[in-house]
């Protein structure tokens, strides 16, 4: 595990202003955003980035998050995934939620496989896409091992993958901070921290029609790999989805249901429409705390997003 700096995330997060961050004692840059995260690298510590996750009623609840991604992390590396070095530290403010940070070792921007595709030849690209799915297969090949003891989940879009050295190298995967994980069939993670960062008037429609999905869609490699598919839509490479699909049928589907680009074009018109939707909910919650409420809203949120 990481020496994690325990006193200058203290200070990072006493001083923290969400909405106005250059205000910040400690100076910051957002590498990231996820639904229920913001990522920085924070100045002092050039070769960390860290995930805040204002999610906590108390110090127990966060440490028994941090355990379970402890616990994600060591079943992902048995299943044969490469990770970065990380840690957790928790950080507790007073009259604010509790906070568990999770860095981990920054590896090269340019070497994200989201950032890859955009350089690579096409004959790189479909090799690197390839090696992604290989190892998605890890995973799913360790759940037909370990079932029903264990079972892990996997996001396997293509921001969470990075080749830090060459074509040659090994690929890391770095979205560990969600432990999705079952043991002898039971869920290991509380659903209900997936909704901390929704508009409470959207939490009970969250619950009822979205979250169950949300929660198994990442156990089910199908699912997975169209999301995987998907992303290239979103990374504005059409042209590179039908190639894609190929592969993957190659691997995994040709001999059983066949994916077709029809159905990630699908999957992902209706994605699309979902998080547009719900992030600008997420944002009129935003301006209802801050501006009419005069409270402290917790989460930082992206800015326009190119789908």
């Amino acid at each position: 595990m990481m020496n994690i700096d325990s006193g200058l995330l203290s200070r990072f997060e006493a001083g923290l202003d969400p909405q106005n961050l250059k205000d910040s004692p400690v100076p910051a840059v957002i590498l990231g955003f996820g639904e229920i995260s913001t990522v920085f690298k924070i100045e002092g510590c050039p070769d960390m980035a860290y995930k805040r996750m204002p999610l906590f009623k108390d110090i127990a609840s966060a440490g028994k998050y941090a355990g379970q991604f402890l616990e994600y992390c060591n079943l992902l590396a048995e299943s044969g995934l490469k990770l970065p070095e990380s840690g957790t530290e928790i950080v507790a403010v007073p009259g604010r939620p509790v906070v568990l940070y999770i860095a981990q070792k920054i590896l090269p921007p340019e070497c994200f496989a989201h950032k890859l595709i955009h350089v690579l030849n096409p004959d790189e690209t479909g090799e690197m896409l390839k090696n992604i799915l290989l190892q998605i297969g890890l995973v799913w090949d360790f759940n037909r091992r370990k079932k029903p003891l264990f079972e892990i989940a996997l996001d396997g879009q293509l921001s969470n993958w990075v080749l830090p050295e060459n074509l040659a190298g090994e690929l890391y995967f770095v979205d560990t901070s969600t432990p999705l994980y079952r043991k002898n069939g039971i869920e290991q993670l509380d659903p209900e921290l997936l909704l901390k960062s929704a508009p409470g008037f959207l939490r009970w429609m969250l619950r009822l029609f979205f979250l169950k999905d949300v929660m198994n869609r990442y156990y089910d490699r199908r699912q997975v790999c169209i999301d995987l598919a998907a992303n290239l839509f979103k990374e504005q490479k059409p042209e590179m989805v039908l190639p894609v699909v190929e592969i993957m049928n190659g691997i995994f589907f040709e001999k059983n249901n066949p994916l077709t680009e029809e159905e990630v074009k699908k999957y992902y018109s209706t994605d699309r429409k979902i998080w547009a939707l719900f992030l600008a909910f997420r944002r009129i919650d935003r301006f209802i705390t801050a501006n009419i409420m005069r409270k402290r809203y917790e989460f930082i949120l992206p800015g326009k997003i190119k789908r």
